[in-house]
């Protein structure tokens, strides 16, 4: 139905041709019959529409609805519309079940080496020697108890992404979640060789003590009690592997991301997909668009020429003559979409509401500022009085509307860009409204004097003008060349759509954060650069680099068409504006990023967009953002960020988060593992001298509920500051570790280490209590031991507010009450711990402590925060012997993954919009095929498409551009860039009609514009190497 509206329309009533037949429910048509209308384009929609409902105006009247005011605003009807058509939205994806969710936490690395231990310890506990209970079965809850199946960040999405083919690899994890397994991996792997060194010593120095040394035999009758030591030495073995596996990380992280998603939707930040948090912490660059993103949406008329004046602001309705202004103000109203308007503000104090096309609304916010009003010359002619409409779109890149005037005589108004309706010109309107010769000298001189010195601003430059024909000279209607010409000025006025007043401060974090910001958009190359300007994204005096798509599109292919990696590597580095662009060179750019190899590390993509044919983009980039306010539904699926506000600033905050959620995370791991380094060494090396570990199996249980649990809701609820912005992205290789942590981790461990063995060893002496070394298999709990476990627990607390800073600041307690889960996390801690060792008696292995001996636990606990400042003062870079852990997957582990994806993503992203019913991928091959046939009959391009095919307002219809290709580059900014619809339809493949909307299709490295000549339309359909069209036939 695309041609339908690119058609010139007479409005007048017609006949029904065709009858329509009853259908079920009392409508014309079957929901089957519009679904096959949808999947038709161009002139097999016209004519299955023309064979089927003789017109537009008869598939309207078969829908019952009108094509100027839509449905009425009837409940019973809309219901039962519902009913017969169902609903216009996208389902939802069926959500999986707990079963399901639980099923996919239990595959994660380390909760596998914790099932097993759980299953080994269970097994163990039915072990029972004759007439003693086992201390198996006392201790067994403590292992199986480290089960924590709870979900991981990868397994944590609301919506989880389609499955891929059978024979391809599922996607790869997450930077975050891949260094974390990897990390997990290793660790559990010398968790389990320390744990099997730890039962083979101790079972060979029970052996050799009790069989070589003492001499004694293997009677059968002791046999129960040999096989309980050795279970009970299994048992340490396990409780060294418990301890040593780092079981809170896949809670740390979903704690982390599950707690920043909730606070990033304060900041306008709807996360769909967990892992898109934290990766965009590691962005290192920003590819956005332009309108509603940057600029404020709402255009708005700054400078015009009217009466041979130049105004740089709005003038006063007194300088103008009555005749000037009266004719603007007609031009303005009635050549625009009737459902165009400007409604009074929702809220006090708010500006006008802007509805329908922003171009549009610019023009009548123009005249309300003007002191005039549309709506009466609207009501005076309304739409149905309408002679004929000329709709606007990027072929003619102008529209006009001709109304019959009182004297039987007809007036077209137009509207378009400056360059091309200066064109057609022949007169202007002067100071006193008399019109003047307006010949290509003068039209030169405007454009040097007026119109390049407002594109240079930054503005669209819009001409409006108007004819007059009498009734004896009625021309030829469908001859539109010749209709609009002949034309005369009224007014020349530049628009501009405002650039958010926060947008350069947010773009100036980003650049001083390491992020590259590039603006990608449909408008003209000038717009784009005084807007990027504006925003700060070019500066004067730098290296960078500003391309059309055309231009774009030259510069990285090669003669055959193809687009080269290395022409690619050239170009986007100093890249910054991407102007005149389709959702094809937004992929193209994104996917160009992603797969080069010239920097040291990958780049990690961020993108924006709001149309429909922005679903690839979003797809591939590493974080997709879609617009929440001018989104489409197929942009939101495709998405993993949803911009509530549609506002650039809500990206920096997401950085922000996904810094403080990678940050939280290192915080988390340096505390977790001191306290694993710690736990190891006291519980082998405890076990090899002592023939027992200090520290019991439920105590290492409470233990392990601090530096998982509470450690995970205490470290990762940390608040984001402005400073994680001062310094550069991690990028994806950086390790979890850093050199800095290290330090930190074994500087600490050495403190604990000492204080826990001078404990262990001469702690008896010191307190003047029982030696609890070597004690009976089941002797009661020694206050020996209770005390190396509350020591052990009070430097955990007290090492957990050093863990809150992991780059080497002093200042540790900064910000500590502005995190009060923190600090209730801390105090309760501490009070459970004190109930435990008070009152926990032999189920704690604990014997209640004195006011000193609690003292003395405390100071030493203390001791952790000043031997922080110690270890802060040592400089890392002298310390060359500290090595980095953590590191993520290397190339060759992601190769194969990522090319499985990118096999994949066209086939993924175009199932996506079939959901929304936007064919974009059978669109573009149409759109080849419509190039070929454009072709072959180049002599009679426009023939066919010009002619009145009804008889209803084209206002109602999306228009669809011809495809004339002209190598010529506008160098001043066009009407039809950032209008309502900027994004959806810059391919040629248009969606449903709305009501009242203009297209404005743009194409990668295609020019639309209208030439009657022969030479245009016999020169431009080369398809040589290097050409526009070849490089567009080639990339379709």
């Amino acid at each position: 139905m695309g041609d339908v509206a690119n058609s010139s329309i007479e409005f007048h009533p017609k006949p029904q041709q065709q009858r329509e037949a009853p259908h079920a429910g009392g409508f014309g048509c079957t929901l089957a019959e519009l679904c096959s209308l949808m999947e038709l384009r161009g002139a097999e929609a016209l004519q299955k529409v023309q064979e089927t409902y003789g017109d537009v105006g008869g598939l309207c009247r078969r829908l019952k609805t009108s094509p100027t005011e839509g449905l009425a605003d009837n409940t019973s009807d809309l219901e039962k519309r519902r009913q017969i058509y169902g609903q216009n939205f996208i389902p939802p994806k069926q959500p999986k079940t707990f079963l399901q969710l639980v099923w996919e936490a239990l595959q994660d690395v380390t909760l596998i080496i914790l099932e097993v231990a759980a299953i080994v310890s269970l097994g163990l506990s039915f072990y029972a020697p004759p007439g003693e209970e086992s201390e198996a079965k006392k201790q067994d809850g403590a292992v199986a108890m480290e089960m924590q199946p709870l979900k991981s960040a990868e397994g944590g999405e609301t919506e989880e992404r389609e499955k891929k083919k059978a024979n391809v690899p599922k996607k790869e994890k997450s930077v975050l979640q891949g260094k974390l397994t990897k990390l997990a991996v290793q660790i559990g792997k010398a968790g389990l060789v320390m744990s099997a060194v730890t039962v083979i010593i101790l079972a060979l120095y029970f052996v050799i003590e009790t069989f070589v040394v003492d001499g004694r035999a293997w009677l059968a009758e002791c046999t129960p009690v040999y096989v309980q030591y050795f279970v009970k030495f299994f048992i340490i073995g396990v409780t060294v592997l418990v301890v040593a596996v780092p079981e809170g990380l896949p809670l740390a992280v979903t704690i982390s991301l599950a707690y920043s998603v909730k606070k990033m939707m304060r900041d306008n930040n709807l996360v769909r997909h967990l892992d898109a948090c934290e990766t965009m912490g590691n962005a290192t660059a920003i590819c956005s668009d332009k309108t509603g993103t940057l600029t404020t949406n709402r255009m708005t008329v700054v400078q015009s020429y009217l009466g041979d004046t130049h105004y740089k602001e709005v003038p006063a309705p007194s300088a103008l003559t009555p005749k000037i202004l009266d004719l603007l103000v007609h031009a303005i109203s009635i050549n625009s979409a009737y459902t165009t308007k400007i409604l009074p503000p929702e809220k006090e104090g708010a500006l006008p509401r802007q509805v329908g096309n922003k171009t549009e609304c610019a023009l009548l916010g123009f005249v309300l500022d003007l002191k005039q009003d549309f709506q009466p010359v609207r009501e005076q002619i309304p739409e149905d009085k309408l002679y004929k409409v000329y709709t606007f779109n990027s072929v003619r890149k102008s529209m006009s509307t001709v109304i019959r005037m009182p004297d039987s005589g007809f007036r077209l108004f137009s509207k378009g860009a400056s360059e091309i309706l200066l064109k057609k010109c022949t007169n202007i309107l002067n100071s006193n409204g008399e019109l003047r010769s307006f010949r290509p000298r003068d039209r030169d001189d405007m454009v040097q004097k007026i119109i390049e010195p407002m594109a240079c601003d930054g503005l669209r430059t819009i001409c409006i003008a108007y004819r007059d024909f009498s009734a004896a000279q009625e021309p030829d209607w469908d001859n539109e060349n010749e209709v609009v010409g002949d034309l005369t000025c009224i007014a020349v006025v530049g628009i501009e759509d405002p650039v958010r007043p926060e947008v350069p401060e947010a773009i100036r974090k980003c650049q001083r954060a390491g992020i590259t910001v590039r603006m990608v958009t449909g408008d003209n190359i000038n717009t784009a650069r005084a807007i990027a300007a504006k925003c700060g994204i070019i500066q004067p005096g730098e290296d960078f680099l500003c391309l059309e798509g055309k231009e774009f599109n030259r510069r990285i292919r090669n003669e055959k068409g193809e687009i080269e990696q290395e022409r690619l590597d050239k170009v986007w580095p100093k890249l910054r504006v991407l102007a005149r662009s389709s959702p094809t060179d937004k992929h193209t750019l994104v996917k160009g990023i992603i797969d080069s190899n010239t920097g040291e590390q990958r780049q990690v993509v961020a993108v924006t967009g709001d149309g429909t044919n922005d679903g690839p983009a979003l797809k591939k980039a590493d974080v997709g953002f879609a617009m929440g306010i001018a989104g489409t539904d197929v942009a939101k699926e495709a998405s993993d960020i949803i911009l509530t506000d549609d506002n650039f600033t809500s990206i920096v905050k997401a950085v922000m988060w996904g810094r403080n959620v990678y940050d939280s995370i290192s915080k988390f791991l340096q505390f977790q593992l001191t306290v694993n380094v710690v736990a190891v060494i006291v519980a082998f090396t405890g076990a090899c001298i002592t023939q027992d570990s200090p520290l019991k199996a439920v105590q290492m249980l409470w233990v392990n509920l601090i530096m998982d649990t509470f450690a995970s809701l205490a470290l990762a609820t940390e608040p984001p500051t402005e400073s994680l912005l001062l310094r550069k992205p991690y990028g994806r290789d950086k390790p979890l570790i850093s050199r800095t942590m290290m330090k930190n981790i074994l500087g600490h461990a050495v403190y604990q280490l000492t204080t826990i063995f001078t404990l262990l060893f001469v702690g008896e002496l010191f307190f003047d209590i029982d030696s609890g070394r070597n004690a009976p298999l089941h002797s009661p709990p020694s206050e020996h031991y209770t005390i190396i476990f509350n020591t052990f627990v009070m430097m955990q607390l007290f090492n957990e507010i050093n863990a809150r800073k992991i780059h080497g600041e002093r200042n540790v307690f900064h910000g500590i009450f502005g995190n009060p889960i923190f600090c209730t996390i801390v105090l309760g801690t501490f009070a459970i711990q004190i109930v435990i060792v008070q009152f926990g008696g032999k189920p704690f292995s604990c014997s209640p402590l004195s006011t000193e001996q609690w003292l003395w636990c405390l100071f030493v606990g203390a001791g952790e925060l000043v031997w922080g400042q110690v270890i802060a003062t040592i400089p890392t870079s002298q310390l060359k012997c500290l090595k980095e852990a953590g590191h993520g997957p290397g190339k060759d582990e992601m190769t194969d993954e990522e090319l499985a994806e990118g096999e994949e993503e066209i086939d993924h992203a175009e199932r996506e919009l079939r959901r929304g019913q936007i064919l974009w991928f059978r669109g573009l091959n149409r759109i080849q095929t419509q190039i070929r046939v454009v072709k072959a009959f180049r002599s009679s391009l426009y023939e066919g498409l010009e002619k009145p095919e009804s008889k209803t307002s084209i206002h109602n219809f999306m228009a669809t551009p011809e495809f004339l290709i002209n190598d010529y580059t506008h160098n001043i900014p066009l009407i039809d860039d950032t209008d309502v619809d900027e994004n959806e339809e810059r391919l040629r493949a248009p969606p449903p009609p709305s009501p009242n909307q203009n297209n404005n299709a743009i194409d990668s490295g295609v020019y639309l514009t209208t030439r009657g000549t022969k030479s245009a339309t016999s020169s431009v359909f080369s398809s040589r190497p290097g050409s526009p069209l070849h490089s567009v036939e080639t990339s379709l």
